[in-house]
């Protein structure tokens, strides 16, 4: 009978176990060495009946794959007992015994900012994200996502953008892209410095139950959490509260109060969640001693009291706002947001319109 003969040949049997987590491993692991684990009877094993069965005869197609994959350039392995497994991600309860790993293994370990919202967000939305991310990255934090479409790939995009370091977490195998969309934005983001990040063994297609599996790790290996734009039955709640539970800092951007895709955003800051309307809100909180100071961070700012010269008394149309401020679409559209919020605007038929307040001159 075939027996490992490599510690990555041990952790991808270990990775096979029913019912067997990180943290289970972990726990065997500092009781036998790894290379002691296979040496012991498995009768003499802390594992069930199912599980002994697996171990003693693993399938070996699936090992051969991992191991056919990571011979690839640049194509890593990292085990739970590696130097290079993220160490805030060792800290979660259910860390993952496997990560493969294409492209700049280093990032692993680096200060992360977890970046998550809604597949159908705003064009102004997608403009938020963009602030904060550009000086973020900018900064030196790497920005980690979950490479799907909306707010994650503008993420992805924005940090590739400033020229600095993101990450993107998959609920495939490392061979296969999803969504098939974004494959050249996964190969720019190895191309430039970044890496895919996976549990998954290779060949292991989308399945619905592996994006929470997902989420844990992009919010696991991050210092904090920011939520751009999300309905209440959004994912993007599910990674916040994994966030939360593993004790990092969440954020989250408000909206108007009539866009159902910021219902989310607003439960987490009636919850907890730290509000975001700049980049320095999130550098004061997670990115001291990790990365220049917020000071010397671009102070971009989302919204601009100078829009508020181009808002009429009266219905005022977005492209009569851009013609007036002579500012970009995108720029116009984050402002606008905001000084909704803070009650400066209101949204009326055929646009926006000014606020007076009482006693206003």
């Amino acid at each position: 009978m075939r027996q490992p003969i490599s510690n990555v040949e041990r952790w991808l049997v270990l990775s096979q176990l029913p019912r067997f987590g990180g943290r289970r491993a972990a726990k065997l692991i500092s009781e036998y060495s790894i290379e002691q684990l296979f040496q012991v009877p498995a009768s003499a094993l802390p594992i069930s009946d199912s599980q002994r069965r697996v171990f003693t005869q693993p399938d070996w197609r699936l090992i051969d794959s991992a191991l056919a994959w990571a011979e690839q350039f640049a194509c890593h392995l990292v085990s739970l007992s590696c130097e290079s497994y993220p160490p805030l991600l060792r800290e979660i309860p259910d860390p993952p015994m496997l990560l493969f790993v294409g492209g700049n293994k280093t990032l692993l370990s680096s200060p992360q900012l977890a970046v998550v919202g809604s597949r159908n967000a705003s064009p102004a939305q997608h403009a938020n994200t963009e602030a904060i991310v550009k000086p973020i990255a900018e900064a030196g934090m790497c920005i980690t996502s979950g490479l799907a479409r909306g707010i994650d790939g503008v993420a992805h995009k924005a940090a590739l953008a400033a020229g600095g370091k993101t990450l993107a977490v998959m609920a495939t195998g490392p061979d296969r892209i999803y969504p098939s969309a974004h494959r050249e934005l996964a190969h720019r983001i190895v191309d430039q410095g970044g890496a895919l990040v996976t549990e998954f063994h290779p060949g292991t297609a989308p399945y619905r139950g592996n994006f929470p599996k997902r989420n844990r790790i992009v919010s696991g290996m991050s210092l904090g959490t920011l939520v751009v734009a999300a309905g209440m039955k959004s994912g993007s709640l599910i990674t916040a509260r994994l966030a939360t539970e593993q004790g990092r800092d969440v954020f989250a951007i408000p909206g108007a109060m009539s866009d159902p895709n910021v219902e989310g955003c607003h439960y987490l800051i009636k919850n907890g969640a730290k509000l975001v309307t700049s980049p320095v809100d999130i550098v004061e909180e997670v990115m001291a001693g990790h990365v220049m100071p917020a000071e010397e961070v671009k102070q971009t700012k989302l919204p601009t009291r100078g829009l508020l010269d181009s808002v009429g008394d009266e219905a005022t149309s977005i492209d009569q706002i851009v013609d007036r401020s002579g500012q970009p679409i995108n720029t116009v559209m984050q402002q606008l947001v905001l000084l909704e919020i803070q009650g400066e605007v209101a949204v009326v038929p055929g646009g926006y319109q000014r606020v007076r307040r009482t006693g206003y001159v």
